[in-house]
């Protein structure tokens, strides 16, 4: 049996990581990929307050010392004086992929003009993708179901963990080989 792919999920709340009410955007991302994927993976949880130094820190730990090969964080992408993810994300990452956020603006501005307020993006870190969701459950699942498809194969690309997506899932894309 081969080893479980590590997947890093990190909630990016002061109030939740407080204690002030329950976590469940982080709990709509691991329900998410549950379903989603079919290859066997372990989650690696962190709730941690919108700071910018607490967020590089946990991103660097998760891919470099827990070698997640997909980290994917919610929380921290609006325009509020302490959403501070996607700067955290970026100053990590050697290489953005900001076809993500795009792709994922794009879907949420079917269901709510204020999407154009979201900042979420995609990097590589090593061998890993980052990938910043908002930080409303409702918001995650639609906007996950938009990129998966390219999440395996981007991670097929930068040499992490082979990943399957279920029957249940957005059909998974990887190119035929010749």
């Amino acid at each position: 049996m081969s080893t479980p792919a590590r997947i890093g999920i990190v909630t990016m709340s002061d109030r939740a990581s407080a204690g002030v009410y329950e976590d469940l955007s982080g709990k709509a991302i691991e329900a998410t990929l549950s379903e989603w994927l079919s290859s066997p993976w372990e989650k690696q949880y962190r709730l941690i307050p919108d700071d910018r130094a607490t967020i590089e820190r946990t991103l660097v730990e998760l891919v470099d010392e827990t070698r997640c090969s997909l980290v994917v964080t919610t929380g921290g992408t609006g325009p509020a004086p302490r959403d501070v993810t996607p700067e955290a994300t970026e100053a990590v990452c050697e290489k953005m992929m900001p076809g993500f956020g795009e792709l994922m603006r794009q879907v949420s501005l079917k269901s709510v003009p204020t999407a154009i307020l979201s900042r979420q993006t995609a990097g590589v870190r090593k061998q890993a993708l980052i990938v910043n969701l908002p930080g409303k459950p409702a918001a995650i699942r639609e906007c996950l179901e938009a990129v998966f498809p390219a999440i395996p194969y981007c991670i097929d690309l930068i040499g992490g963990a082979f990943l399957e997506g279920s029957e249940r899932a957005p059909k998974v894309f990887r190119p035929k080989s010749k």
